[in-house]
């Protein structure tokens, strides 16, 4: 009885967490849908928030795009020269970089980049009672620190991803004609990678980091203004938004992958 019980009281905890998760996502959608919450301070915040999320992150983005795409040809290059088909470089980045390392990659760089920053800095405010400042002020909490900070997040995953799919196709394209494994004619590697596009990889994209960069910045602001008041608490809450935007990551990538592409 006692294993069931604690099954049951795991199965609750997760209900409710996911619960909380959910509401605070609605909350932030329904904030930003309204013109009146978008104040000079909430777009100042917006912007730094890109900025820092976004813009900051392109070039570590597209070093580690430029060597996704080298390895993956370089692992692929057997297989197409096995074959004999060069056409076959365009559609299998398609399938390996923009379908799914891509943007797997991109949101576990945004989430130890900012994501770990987001939970520690509004965990440090929690700590100086400088949230109870802002609520005291007439700035509403969710409004000023969590609604700008999930949408910026969310775009700036989605351009990080864009760019990296581009700069991988790059590097790939410039390793197979180096390689003697792909087509030596840019024009024919692009009607290659055209032929293996689809509407759902366009779907498939935009879901795997809007909700995946959303969901993120949610965790880690509801894990930061989770603490309470105690300093030491702010590790574990760096922590806990880790594990479970990365677990989020996946869940979501797989479910976006099976409800896309079967």
């Amino acid at each position: 009885m006692s294993f069931l019980a604690s099954i049951g009281k795991g199965a609750i905890e997760i209900f409710r967490r996911l619960s909380r998760l959910a509401s605070v996502s609605t909350a932030v959608l329904s904030l930003a849908l309204r013109p009146s919450s978008w104040t000079r301070p909430t777009r100042i915040v917006l912007a730094r928030q890109i900025i820092f999320t976004g813009y900051d992150a392109i070039g570590f983005v597209a070093v580690v795009a430029l060597l996704t795409g080298i390895s993956v040809v370089v692992q692929a290059q057997v297989l197409m020269g096995r074959l004999g088909q060069a056409e076959l470089l365009g559609p299998l980045l398609v399938t390996v970089i923009a379908r799914e390392l891509g943007p797997i990659l991109v949101n576990f760089i945004v989430i130890g980049r900012s994501a770990t920053a987001m939970a520690a800095e509004l965990a440090g405010m929690k700590v100086r009672h400088e949230v109870d400042v802002l609520d005291a002020q007439g700035l509403d909490p969710m409004v000023f620190l969590v609604m700008p900070r999930a949408i910026s997040m969310a775009i700036s995953v989605f351009g990080l991803a864009v760019l990296f799919v581009v700069f991988s196709f790059g590097s790939g394209y410039l390793c197979g004609a180096f390689m003697g494994t792909g087509p030596g004619d840019p024009r024919l590697f692009f009607r290659t990678v055209i032929s293996g596009l689809s509407a759902h990889d366009f779907y498939n994209i935009l879901a795997k980091t809007l909700i995946p960069g959303l969901l993120t910045a949610v965790i880690a602001a509801n894990e930061g203004l989770s603490v309470e008041g105690v300093a030491t608490d702010i590790p574990q809450a760096v922590t806990r938004t880790v594990v479970r935007a990365n677990l989020a990551v996946f869940v979501i990538s797989v479910i976006v992958s099976l409800l896309t592409y079967l």
